[in-house]
């Protein structure tokens, strides 16, 4: 199992479009993916329960990643953020 930290820079955090940015993004991997915030864990591959979360600027979430893939999904996801200027 992989797992990283981010810390949400977004003024808007992670909204409609950021949300379906990384959706899409998870959606290309076999592992389970899942994002945590505030204590609640969603699947990051469901929009409805990105969207769910509410997270905004400022937060701290945790990405984590389980299967054969899990490397590469995190790697990717982490990428994603950063290049979007969602996370630091």
């Amino acid at each position: 199992m992989a797992s990283k930290e981010f810390h949400v820079i977004a003024e808007t955090g992670i909204h409609a479009r950021p949300a379906t940015l990384l959706v899409q993004t998870a959606s290309k991997f076999t592992s389970e993916i899942t994002l945590e915030y505030k204590g609640k864990s969603v699947n990051l591959k469901s929009i409805m329960g990105v969207m769910s979360l509410g997270v905004g600027q400022g937060a701290d979430v945790a990405i984590s990643a389980e299967g054969a893939d899990a490397d590469e999904a995190l790697a990717t996801i982490s990428d994603t953020m950063i290049k979007e200027g969602l996370a630091e």
